[in-house]
């Protein structure tokens, strides 16, 4: 019964979901009346599901509404749509739109919508002070109350037939902005607005003008006022007094200053002015006797703060005497002559003159007069000046130069190394000095009697480079000198220079050469193809450490050194250099020289094989007829024929043997060789061993 009626309820649920399936075919989301709205105006957000039943039965739909990703409506309706309704859209309600609906478990969202809501709302400005003082500053708000940051805001100052000066603030976090707009000399009454912007799908939209806010500006202090007295237009020697005054108003700090071109003459601060007084009278002075140099434009300026005016004045300071002029008799003469200096002012002769010599720690007084003759040294050479004086005003003569000469000495020449001497190929510096004698000076080099160089100098020596030195130059130089003294030029002596040529192909030689008998005499040549003398030859043996062993200077190109007894330890490998005054040491190729025996030392050596040999043959022959007489057999002539063959064989076995015994020895070896090549040279010792040789067949 209870599975009946399990199978029974199965089967009536399995009918109600047949009979409540349904699907979302679209979700739509639209605005009302359009998507672009005007600021102000009513806005409705729709949103609508379109969805397919099996059945008529009732859904009960969630409603979303989303704006920029954030949440702005949500309701639960029987019904396929909702409305989320806006009385007054304002700029803050652009934006991306999209809903989302849900029902019976099943969710489905809308297209993004974008709406504009057009327009902005009116920004309000307000100002901190209704009235300022030039110099201050006027604060300023700008507010956008129903906007949405970012913002961008523009403030405008309009002065009275200008145009207005626009200062933009971007307000990336905030509907508001703050600014200040300094006020200027000359501003009287301003007129302040603002406006906003912003930036929608990357176009900028505006809002209207803000309420304009009327600023009044007083003056803390009037332009001032530059008089000169007695008047603008004085003579030189006059004293001119020049006031430079201004009225203020309740002010603190004001200051005054006068000026010529960028020159301050003088200035004065006022701290404090009574604020109770309505205005207050400030006055600065300044006196000076005038000269030339007084002509132009003086400047009176009044500061406070940010504020600044000023007022111009120019000044003519008309000439009383002209500069006076400064005569000399000369400009360049010879010491122990007698200058005169004459000071005089064209058209003008009551002045008190002085003559004076420049000096860079101040001038030198040397007269007050208008003429002034003395003998000149050479100390007195300078630059010279008059000046002249008439009532007060002190003017200067352009200065004039007056050089004095001493004569030159004779010039000594030299080369400046030292040495009167040069390397071939390298270049020779030579020095001219004159010890005597005022510059500039003119020096002139010779080389022979050809003129190479000339130099005019403002010191007592020149220097010349000779680069092209060859072995058969005219070696003798000299120069002269001279300068502006009367006098006329010097010489010097001739300077002949020694060219020293370097070494060239160093060469060693040795006779014998190659091989040398031990104890006897060898001779070594070194020898060079070129170099000037002396020159210093060094003979070395090469070993681990080269070997010094002869050393000498010559006045030749070669030189000999004899050794009287070479031996064994001598052999090796010789070489020499060559070296002079130029300083390079030229090697030469290396020669090797091998030590043997001598002809005496190999006659012992041989004595000393042969006489071993001749013992064994007679101690063998001695065997050989002491084993015949015991024996019975054989005829005497079949022995001799023996006998005669065993030595012959014996002999050639002996010698073999006598070789394989003094192998390995160089020495023995040597002197071998040395006794074969003698043998061979040397018939009566050959024919001696022949002889040793046939007594021991005989035997």
């Amino acid at each position: 019964m209870y599975l009946a009626l399990l199978v029974f309820f199965l089967q009536c649920s399995e009918l109600y979901t047949q009979e409540r399936v349904f699907t979302f075919n679209t979700v739509e989301i639209k605005v009302q009346p359009s998507v672009k709205v005007k600021n102000g105006a009513p806005m409705s957000i729709v949103c609508r599901a379109d969805i397919s039943k099996s059945t008529n039965f009732q859904l009960k739909h969630n409603f979303t509404i989303f704006k920029d990703g954030k949440l702005v409506f949500m309701t639960v309706s029987n019904k396929g749509d909702a409305q989320y309704e806006i009385p007054m859209a304002r700029s803050s309600d652009t934006g991306e739109y999209e809903c989302t609906v849900e029902a019976g478990g099943k969710t489905k969202s809308s297209n993004s919508l974008h709406v504009w809501v057009t327009g902005m709302t009116k920004p309000i400005l307000t100002a901190e002070k209704k009235e300022v003082l030039e110099g201050e500053v006027v604060k300023l708000r700008c507010e956008l109350p129903e906007e949405v940051p970012p913002l961008y805001f523009v403030f405008r100052k309009t002065k009275m037939n200008s145009t207005p000066k626009e200062k933009f603030v971007f307000e990336p976090y905030k509907n508001f902005s703050v600014v200040e707009f300094s006020v200027e000399e000359g501003d009287n009454i301003l007129q302040f607005d603002c406006f906003g912007k912003r930036n929608v799908k990357l176009e900028f939209e505006s809002s209207e003008y803000s309420n304009k806010t009327l600023v009044t500006v007083r003056e803390p202090f009037i332009k001032p006022t530059l008089k000169a007295k007695p008047s603008s237009n004085i003579t030189e020697g006059d004293r001119i007094q020049f006031e430079c005054s201004t009225v203020v108003a309740r002010m603190h700090d004001i200051e005054i200053i006068l000026q010529k071109n960028r020159t301050i003459l003088n200035s004065t601060v006022y701290k404090y002015v009574d604020e109770y007084s309505v205005r207050d009278e400030k006055l600065l002075k300044y006196s000076a006797l005038a000269t030339l140099e007084d002509s132009g434009e003086y400047l009176c300026k009044v500061e406070q703060g940010r504020t600044s005016k000023t007022t111009k004045l120019n000044v003519v300071v008309s000439e009383l005497f002209p500069k006076p002029i400064l005569a000399a008799s000369m400009s360049k003469l010879d010491e122990n002559k007698e200058l005169t200096l004459s000071c005089s002012i064209s058209g003008f002769r009551k002045a008190n003159f002085s003559i004076l010599r420049k000096n860079s720690n101040g001038d030198i007084w040397l007269k007050n007069s208008r003429n002034l003759t003395m003998r000149v040294n050479v100390n007195d050479t300078g630059s010279y000046i008059c000046k002249a004086e008439v009532k007060g005003i002190v003017k200067e003569s352009r200065p004039v130069r007056i050089n004095v000469y001493a004569p030159v000495s004779k010039p000594t020449l030299s080369v400046v190394s030292g040495l009167p001497e040069v390397v071939l190929g390298k270049p020779l510096r030579l020095i001219c000095r004159s010890v005597m004698g005022t510059p500039p000076i003119t020096f002139t080099f010779y080389k022979g009697n050809n003129e190479v160089k000339k130099v005019v100098i403002n010191d007592t020596y020149a220097t010349f480079l000779d680069e092209n030195i060859r072995p058969n130059d005219k070696r003798g130089y000299k120069c002269d000198a001279r300068n502006n003294h009367s006098s006329g030029m010097k010489t010097s002596n001739i300077l002949n220079v020694t060219v020293i040529v370097p070494i060239r192909n160093a060469s060693l030689g040795s006779i014998p050469y190659g091989e040398v008998e031990d104890g006897s005499e060898t001779a070594f040549l070194c020898s060079v193809k070129e170099g000037s003398w002396p020159i210093h030859f060094r003979i070395f043996r090469k070993t681990d450490r080269d070997i010094l062993l002869f050393e000498k200077s010559e006045n030749a190109d070669r030189v000999m050194w004899r050794k009287e007894a070479m031996n064994r330890q001598d052999t090796g490998t010789y070489y020499c250099m060559a070296s002079n005054r130029a300083n390079v040491d030229v090697k030469s190729h290396p020669i090797t020289i091998s030590v043997i025996l001598a002809a005496w030392q190999k006659g012992i050596i041989a004595a000393f094989v042969l006489i071993p040999i001749a013992g064994a043959a007679t101690l063998t022959l001695w065997w050989f007829l002491c084993k015949k007489k015991k024996a019975k057999g054989p005829s005497m002539e079949m022995s001799g024929s023996a006998l005669a063959t065993n030595l012959t064989s014996e002999k050639l076995t002996r010698q073999h043997n006598d070789g394989d015994y003094y192998t390995g020895s160089s020495y023995i070896e040597d002197s071998e060789n040395h006794m074969k090549s003698t043998d061979e040279s040397n018939a009566p010792e050959q024919k001696g061993t022949e002889t040793v040789y046939s007594e021991i067949r005989k035997s």
